[in-house]
């Protein structure tokens, strides 16, 4: 009895640690500080993933910029440093050049997954990089331009940005630098603040949420109208790391993701709004361009975009093969 006692335990043992080993654990990063809104959008999807994939899947967070840089956390993802990271495709241009698609485009996720244009991104994602392109969250949120002192128009309306300092970022650099001659300084977003307080910068572009998060807008007074471009933060998974999950892990990862696209770009078109709203009642003053001087600066701002990205992609054995099909799946017709 008590032999058949002990292998009945060590059976229920076993069984008890094939069940725990079966649950599958993805590592994970994120680019900004737990505090800011991105991030606590990230940590929403987790939490998603952690309900939806019990004794499936769950993601294990270790931390922001703090544990790896946020410039180094693409690369951390494709070598299998760590198995994901919610971070800003900027920061992989070189080896995605395609990333421009969201950046210029004109709409956000929920269009650009119903198209086919973010499968498309991701098998690009896979060819050029290793990685799996899971999502594109946070998405349709637009930039502005704010400034610490009163912006300079020109006699035609248009933005005068000869002499500024300006924060640089890739996400709007060649269009700030090349069309508007603004004088780069580039800085990660944790020294932004201390930047700002210490008039090394001037201006600095930013979304239109999140600011207050980060008391940029203690020292920014002025913001330009109208506003450009979109976020273009996502999830990447090594590529590795999402080929070895198993079938119903994939579908629970991707049907959280897609839902999350949809409910992120709904909830941060609000927050938007609001933000903008509460930074006028606190004080900050909209400088609208005149109709003429906004079209051409949005015009110049899209082109600015498109064109380093098909610079870039002139630069890699493809080319040009997806240029137009991205183009046109990452901009709504009835939007331009």
């Amino acid at each position: 009895m008590k032999k058949h006692s002990l292998a009945f335990t060590a059976g229920l043992s076993m069984l008890f640690a094939a069940n725990a080993s079966a649950v599958q654990e993805i590592k994970a990063v994120h680019a900004f500080p737990s505090s800011l809104i991105y991030s606590q959008s990230f940590l929403e999807f987790v939490d998603k993933v952690n309900e939806a994939g019990e004794g499936v899947v769950q993601i294990r967070v270790l931390g922001g910029p703090e544990v790896i840089g946020l410039p180094q956390q693409p690369d951390a993802v494709r070598n299998g440093v760590v198995d994901m990271a919610y971070t800003a495709a900027s920061f992989y241009s070189g080896k995605v050049p395609e990333r421009d698609a969201l950046i210029s485009s004109n709409t956000n996720a929920v269009y650009a997954r119903e198209s086919g244009g973010i499968d498309l991104l991701n098998q690009i994602h896979q060819d050029k990089m290793g990685v799996y392109y899971l999502g594109w969250f946070d998405s349709g949120v637009n930039y502005n331009l704010y400034t610490i002192n009163e912006p300079t128009l020109n006699d035609d309306g248009s933005l005068d940005m000869s002499g500024i300092r300006l924060r640089s970022n890739p996400v709007y650099d060649a269009f700030f630098t090349d069309y508007l001659k603004a004088q780069p300084i580039s800085l990660p977003t944790t020294d932004v603040y201390s930047a700002l307080e210490r008039s090394i910068v001037d201006a600095t572009g930013w979304t239109q949420i999140g600011m207050q998060d980060l008391n940029w807008d203690k020292f920014l007074n002025y913001r330009i109208d109208p506003a450009f471009y979109s976020t273009d933060m996502g999830v990447i998974v090594n590529l590795d790391s999402w080929n070895e999950l198993t079938d119903e892990a994939k579908d629970i990862l991707q049907s959280v993701a897609i839902e999350h696209e949809r409910s992120s770009a709904e909830s941060f078109a609000e927050v938007a709004a609001e933000q903008q709203a509460e930074l006028e009642e606190n004080g900050m003053t909209p400088v609208k361009l005149s109709d003429e001087a906004a079209d051409k600066y949005l015009k110049a701002a899209k082109e600015a975009s498109l064109n380093r990205m098909r610079e870039r992609m002139e630069q890699h054995p493809d080319g040009l093969e997806n240029y137009d099909a991205l183009v046109e799946l990452f901009n709504d017709p009835a939007a331009q």
